[in-house]
């Protein structure tokens, strides 16, 4: 406790001061200028601080370098998608059985539902016979590749806390996102661009907005930069009328070197943020334009994705996904809105909206697995598929009233997730839910024990990764988490 009150005080003092209250105006001048773009902090101005995102290895060397995460914002129907239940079938309209109901709480179902049947056609595909269904054909055909788990499970069934809780391992505001945790540990590879990189589709940011990339309490260096797929790939991005590089550069240097003073002064890390800020600002202005630019890929690579240069499209982040980590990205986030099959809607429907929403992203991520493997970077990379949490295998019966179209509500018990690439293990199955796909009945996995699986291909023990704040010590799992070592290679 005495350490958080001379933390508090020394903070107050701090911003009591004339000096530090003017300096601390400017910070939002770097969020404007590109957000917290920064790693290489040596100027010509004469900074000496060494660059808060240069590349590091991790304690373990990690079979991964990178990680990217697909997150379908609204959470995929399992049901529909990967976890084939014929006993579902068979009770399809049937009036749901009591003990599924008692004592649970759901997001829309009131009284008594009905059960609903896939509305998928499923094969077993590859060798490993991994259940997938006609939805998704693409990837069906790489079965072998991914590892599943069927057992997941989140305490959250609401969009946005269950986006932060996967993301920022707590449903409340405040804390840092996993892309910041992974640049936090263990920088970028390449000093024009930051180390963590967001892009969205769909069009719309998930329910969580920005809060599911930001750095909480990390420094704001590590936050996640967002990039667009349509038009310019950052918001401006270019230099103003009358302003070209020299005099840009001439300004950045005279900045840092008042900036400089000022953490002399008063060592805020924050300053060190505002002077890298500055400088990738400048160097992204050359660097982002050309990472971004997919229209010079070879032909037979848009015929691969799917992708339509100069528009906003999963498959274009997915092309430039496999783009920003093959230039040293550590974490790409991307989020593809629209997958809230609720059935109030055609679109928002388990059979027709959710077949709509697979085709639109199924022969992409097929393609970023094959691209990323042709290229030698996939043993290296950890690619990671799902929602927030899964859908009922009852229909949804909004208020109590039976809906039009086919839809299913949130679900938190179960719901599937796969994973590929980087220190996993082909073609496995982990986690099995009862005939109904309600609950988990083995190998019950929660989004803390994701998130540590993760670290752990990165080559971190997320129970010793941690970052001082309040006078504690926090980690990206709380003090929740174990490794599923069934799926590790």
């Amino acid at each position: 406790m005495d350490k958080i009150i001379q933390e508090a005080i020394q903070r107050e003092a701090q911003l009591a001061t004339r000096r530090h209250f003017l300096s601390s105006l400017g910070t939002g001048l770097g969020s404007l200028a590109l957000g917290s773009f920064l790693t290489n902090c040596s100027t010509d101005a004469g900074t000496s601080f060494a660059s808060p995102l240069a590349a590091k290895s991790s304690p373990k060397l990690g079979k991964a370098k990178s990680v990217i995460f697909l997150h379908m914002a609204g959470a995929p129907s399992q049901l529909e998608l990967f976890d084939y239940k014929p006993s579902l079938a068979k009770f399809d309209g049937k009036e749901c059985p009591p003990e599924l109901l008692a004592g649970k709480k759901f997001a829309f179902i009131r009284g008594v539902p009905n059960l609903l049947g896939p509305k998928a056609h499923f094969e077993q595909r590859g060798q490993a016979g991994h259940w997938i269904s006609d939805y998704l054909p693409h990837l069906a055909s790489q079965a072998d590749r991914v590892s599943f788990l069927k057992g997941m499970h989140t305490d959250q069934f609401n969009h946005a806390p269950a986006q932060l809780l996967m993301h920022t391992g707590s449903a409340r505001l405040g804390r840092p996102s996993m892309g910041s945790w992974v640049s936090y540990g263990l920088g970028s590879e390449n000093q024009n661009l930051p180390g963590f990189v967001v892009l969205a589709s769909g069009g719309k940011n998930p329910d969580a907005g920005k809060s599911a990339w930001g750095s909480g309490f990390l420094p704001s260096i590590y936050q996640g930069v967002q990039c667009r797929s349509e038009g310019e790939p950052i918001l401006f991005i270019q230099n103003p009328s009358g302003v070209n590089s020299d005099i840009r550069k001439a300004s950045i240097e005279t900045i840092n070197q008042i900036n400089q003073e000022t953490y002399q002064e008063f060592g805020d890390p924050e300053t060190v943020a505002r002077i890298a800020q500055y400088e990738m600002a400048y160097k992204m202005q050359s660097s982002v334009p050309e990472v971004m630019d997919i229209k010079k890929e070879p032909a037979y690579i848009h015929e691969m994705y799917g992708t339509e240069p100069g528009k906003e499209s999963f498959a274009n982040n997915c092309l430039l996904a496999r783009k920003l980590v093959e230039q040293g990205v550590r974490f790409v986030q991307l989020f593809d809105w629209g997958w809230d099959t609720h059935g109030t809607g055609l679109d928002g429907s388990v059979d027709y909206g959710l077949h709509q929403k697979c085709r639109q992203i199924d022969k992409a991520s097929t393609a970023l697995l094959l691209d990323l493997e042709q290229r030698g970077l996939l043993d290296e990379t950890l690619v990671v598929w799902g929602g927030e949490f899964g859908r009922t295998p009852m229909q949804e019966n909004r208020e109590g009233k039976k809906l039009a179209y086919f839809g299913r509500d949130h679900h938190t018990e179960a719901f599937t997730m796969w994973l590929a690439g980087g220190g996993i293990k082909p073609g496995v199955s982990y986690g099995e839910t009862d005939d109904l796909g309600y609950s988990t009945i083995s190998g019950k996995t929660s989004v803390y024990d994701l998130q540590a699986t993760i670290l752990q291909c990165l080559g971190f023990n997320h129970e010793e990764f941690t970052y001082p704040f309040q006078g504690r010590n926090f980690r990206l799992t709380d003090v929740f988490g174990k490794v599923i070592d069934p799926i590790l290679a």
